[in-house]
């Protein structure tokens, strides 16, 4: 299931949050420009490989602009600095400034449609996209994707995790807030069976129509967990109240959430030493810490994959 049109009203609801957010820090672009074309992302230096950008194609290096597509908003991958304005920030941004810098290239953001994303790509208006896109086999179709995360659905929990939840079927027996009409409401139906086979109570599902109404159910304590997406939780346990108000249960067994899926950056099959560029790019930043260093900023540093690998999914 494509993570993005499922899971699209969770921006929607955190949106006002996240501005004020960034807003009260003072902008959350902390992309800047050094000397010796040196990049600062996230507090992380990165610096030009020359081996790599040797690898992009001709088009590429000769424009020094790789052009990416991205749809504003989703909290936490795409985001605006602030409400009317066009500055770009968030995970996809950052990362997409660091293959930049590695490279030696600009990746430029212009925001575009979800929906019309791959075909811009096809028509050759962008080279391409960032946009927390779920690498399928029927998109693999028409582009190549280099995956740079897992992610599925995720349980946030009241500061402290008092009702001390730490895994999907500690949720066995208590009431959980979801949102209506969405996968994780889905999941935690389908997840009453093995309730059941514990010989634990199901789950006692209390739906909201908005995400942010599940939370003040939350902060009340009529329940002692909310699910969503894992990214989602992530970045409002890191962004309410400072931090304070929620905590992202760590389940080991699914680090990038239930029912993870990857997320990859699309590149046009026509730009296949892009693809190629790319995914060495990725695998550098990796090893040098600078990916986790920007998953850390925006709370889903569980996330990450520690291969940058093409074209994951089977699916």
């Amino acid at each position: 299931m494509n993570a993005r049109l499922a899971h699209r009203v969770v921006a929607t609801a955190l949106a006002a949050t996240t501005l004020a957010t960034l807003s009260a820090c003072g902008g959350g672009d902390d992309t800047a420009a050094a000397a010796g074309g040196k990049v600062t992302v996230a507090g992380v230096e990165i610096k030009k490989d020359q081996a790599l950008h040797d690898l992009l194609p001709a088009k590429i290096k000769d424009a020094g602009t790789v052009r990416v597509a991205t749809d504003v908003p989703y909290p936490p991958f795409e985001m605006f600095v602030k409400e009317g304005e066009s500055t770009l920030t968030g995970l996809d941004y950052d990362l997409g400034q660091a293959l930049g810098a590695k490279l030696g290239v600009t990746f430029a953001f212009t925001p575009q449609k979800f929906d019309g994303i791959v075909p811009a790509i096809q028509a050759g208006k962008f080279d391409a996209a960032m946009s927390a896109i779920t690498d399928n086999k029927e998109r693999q179709k028409v582009v190549d994707f280099v995956d740079y995360s897992q992610s599925g659905s995720g349980v946030l929990v009241a500061n402290g995790n008092p009702g001390k939840i730490t895994t999907l079927d500690d949720l066995c027996g208590k009431k959980v807030a979801v949102q209506t009409a969405t996968h994780q409401l889905d999941l935690l139906k389908a997840h009453q069976d093995a309730c059941g086979k514990a010989g634990k109570g199901k789950i006692d599902i209390q739906t909201f129509p908005k995400d942010s109404d599940a939370q003040l159910a939350l902060r009340s304590g009529k329940v002692v967990a909310q699910l969503l997406t894992k990214p989602a939780a992530g970045w409002v346990a890191k962004t309410a109240d400072a931090g304070k108000a929620f905590d992202l249960v760590e389940d080991p067994a699914a680090s990038g959430g239930y029912d993870a899926t990857p997320n990859g950056i699309a590149i046009s099959k026509q730009l296949p030493e892009l693809t190629d560029a790319v995914q060495k790019a990725l695998q550098a930043l990796i090893d040098e810490g600078a990916v986790l260093q920007i998953y850390n900023k925006y709370g889903v540093g569980s996330i990450l994959v520690k291969e940058a690998t093409k074209n994951a999914s089977v699916d």
